[in-house]
């Protein structure tokens, strides 16, 4: 009988993220994008990998320090999976400078866009640029000479900070012979040149660079021998103990500083940076060689992400669209009378998020509305949604907000539109005690003819209008008496005391989600067994839990046929025989990140489909509150299939298939007509804007 669990049938979680975000690399590299496009997929390569290393890193770094004997399923030494991680990280990071260097920064200069090096600079944009350093720059810098009186200073996460080596004495007679130099994060770290100096087009340079020119002016009467940028990763990872705290909020304030100043996990530098220097470096911090990523270019892509927005060129960028509505959304404003006649189907980005935002604010508004209840997972600064609720509250409704305060990176923007509703007269709790709230619900208490009635919206994601633009997710606005109770007791159990009650449709973690798929995957495999036909397609982020992934392989020895759309990590190996040979996985990665979660299973052609907030990995099934939902409408069913499970399945165009031994391949055509599931949708469901 084979052994589901053997080590060999699975691949660590970090590799597979390296493999995710190698993916991405390749959007930036494929021409088929328009260029400034791909400038974008570049940055956020680094951005990924700027998070992976506060995260994953740092956990692996972590499990060494305490001698965890294995990472994962798949049985690697923590010390052993660090090594194969850095090798493989160190690849990634050189093909994307080579790539920004020698692909992208040439054919954008082909189309007037210009990165000028310092020996490109003309006698006029070099006096511009002197005026700037004089004006903008010098007088926030403070260049630090390191000598017993002033130690190497302490160094932000992710800051840009400059090494420079010296040569002679200074007014007090001191030749310590190295300083630093940190650029303050409130400086700009590209620089667009004034139109009458960039020769055309448009012409920008790094702050780096402009202080790699001047750097000599900050130490009067010394020779500068060398300048190079580094920047300095740490482990951002909140420790907050909350057993033992009496407020989180107050407790997380306390805290997040401390994020800047975490154990160092990376040590990025200029490719010109001296071994002495780098070595220097490598010391203060406390790393080792094995930490240290020498790049050709600045040391921070990401804050490139901005130049797009700099630049009026549409034909460089993807092309705009207006997102659609559903039928019912169009001819009706009063939201509560729509929603009566039937559930409503929400598909972003292609359709609006506004209908979840003008849901709330007729609620907010309506004097028959009694009171709202909502989470708070990840939204922007200037949610109109809070400011809903902070107008209801205004207004005299119970308004109840779980804010989840350990939503990770997003930990300062929760506390502080936390702070605002309380000031409002909200009621904000914060979850549970060791478990994230992240399941995504909203609920609106109405008083009408006959009764009080409840009506509900459910996602796959966050509430935030932003993200909502480029993630997919899909919504349900419904006001189904089954469902709406389902989501009253989970928000009960949010904010007060007592048994968890028993649902009739929603699964929910940590409770009912992961043994009702583990009895969903069964059921298949013994419909399999039986000779019958049996059918599982999941899409989600990730694929980690190893009982699931042990269901799904003896689900696929049975015969199930198994289709897995897993945007980013997947522990799986699919393609085994006798283990997995009946499951294909494959990753779609395009304009938009893929978000949805959506599970279906054949049931003797019951079709039973559901909408999540949960991957399908331990963190979302045993640590945090999560909700699964049933698309009861057989209308939106068939849509949800239509639209969020076979376009994926028949993309050619963006898809990346899987082997066993967890490499990735770009699906190709062949003789097929090319298709993209992301561009399909965008015709079928929006509309281009001109």
């Amino acid at each position: 009988m084979t052994n589901f669990t053997a080590p060999q049938y699975y691949i660590n979680r970090e590799l597979s993220l390296l493999q995710f975000n190698g993916r991405v690399l390749e959007q930036a590299a494929d021409p088929a994008n328009p260029l400034l496009e791909r400038l974008k997929f570049l940055c956020i390569v680094s951005s990924n990998m700027d998070e992976f290393f506060e995260v994953r890193v740092a956990s692996l770094k972590e499990q060494i320090r305490f001698g965890a004997p294995t990472t994962g399923p798949e049985g690697t030494t923590p010390r052993h999976a660090f090594e194969q991680v850095r090798e493989e990280a160190h690849r990634l990071v050189e093909r994307q400078y080579r790539l920004f260097n020698e692909v992208l920064l040439p054919e954008l200069a082909a189309q007037g866009i210009h990165f000028l090096r310092r020996s490109q600079w003309t006698e006029a944009q070099q006096a511009w640029i002197k005026d700037f350093f004089a004006r903008e720059l010098e007088p926030v810098l403070t260049p630090i000479g390191l000598d017993p009186a002033h130690p190497f200073p302490r160094i932000l996460n992710k800051s840009l900070n400059f090494a420079v080596e010296l040569e002679g004495k200074d007014a007090f007679g001191r030749n310590s012979g190295t300083a630093v130099v940190q650029a303050p994060r409130s400086l700009p770290r590209v620089i667009r040149l004034p139109k009458e100096i960039a020769n055309g087009g448009y012409s920008f340079v790094f702050l780096s660079s402009i202080l790699h020119a001047h750097v000599g002016e900050l130490f009067a009467g010394m020779t500068v021998r060398g300048c190079y940028q580094f920047r300095a990763t740490r482990n951002s990872d909140l420790f907050v103990d909350e057993e033992e705290i009496s407020n989180l909020r107050t407790a997380l304030q306390g805290e997040l500083p401390h994020r800047n100043y975490g154990d160092s996990v990376r040590l990025e530098v200029a490719e010109n940076c001296s071994p002495e220097m780098a070595d220097f470096l490598l010391g203060q911090f406390g790393l080792e060689q094995a930490d240290l990523y020498r790049v050709e270019g600045p040391v921070n892509l990401v804050r490139l992400m901005q130049v797009p927005d700099w630049v009026d060129r549409p034909d460089l960028k993807f092309t705009p669209f207006t997102p659609g509505l559903p039928e019912g959304l169009k001819k009706e404003a009063d939201y509560f009378s729509v929603i009566r006649r039937g559930d409503h189907l929400l598909h972003h980005p292609y359709q609006s998020f506004n209908p979840v935002i003008e849901f709330i604010e007729q609620a907010a508004a309506d004097p028959n509305v009694l009171a709202i209840k909502q989470t708070v997972y990840r939204t922007s600064s200037d949610s109109a949604l809070m400011q809903a609720l902070i107008t209801a509250a205004q207004n005299g409704k119970e308004v109840t907000a779980v804010v989840e305060l350990l939503a990770r990176f997003d930990e300062e923007a929760n506390i502080n539109w936390a702070a605002k509703l309380e000031e409002a007269g909200a009621h904000v709790v914060y979850g549970v005690v060791g478990y994230k709230t992240h399941a995504k619900m909203a609920m609106v208490v109405r008083r009408e003819e006959g009764g009080i009635r409840r009506y509900v919206h459910l996602g796959t994601g966050n509430y935030h209008p932003r993200t909502a633009k480029l993630y997919t997710d899909f919504g349900i606005l419904t006001c189904n008496e089954a469902l709406c109770a389902d989501v009253a007791e989970v928000f009960l159990q949010l904010t007060g005391l007592g048994k968890a009650g028993e649902l009739k449709h929603l699964w929910q973690s940590p409770f009912s989600l992961h043994p009702n798929l583990m009895k969903a995957i069964a059921r298949e495999a013994d419909h399999a067994r039986g000779g019958k036909k049996a059918l599982i397609i999941a899409k989600m982020n990730s694929l980690l839990e190893p009982q699931i992934i042990q269901a799904l392989y003896e689900a696929s020895a049975a015969g199930v046929k198994i289709e897995l759309i897993v945007r980013g990590v997947c522990a799986l190996r699919p393609g085994i025989p006798g283990v997995s040979e009946n499951i294909r996985v494959r990753s779609i990665v395009g304009r938009f990140l893929e978000h949805s979660r959506v599970f279906y299973f054949w049931d003797e052609g019951r079709e039973p489909l559901y909408l999540a907030s949960a991957d399908w990995m331990n963190r979302n099934f045993f640590r945090r509150i999560e909700t699964c939902f049933p698309v009861l409408d057989p209308k939106l069913k068939k849509r949800v299939i239509r639209e969020g499970l076979q376009p994926f399945l028949k993309d050619n165009q963006q898809a990346w298939l899987m082997d066993a031994e967890g490499r990735y391949t770009r699906a190709k055509p062949g003789r097929a007509k090319p298709y993209a599931a992301q561009a399909a949708l965008l015709d079928l469901l929006a509309t281009p804007r001109k």
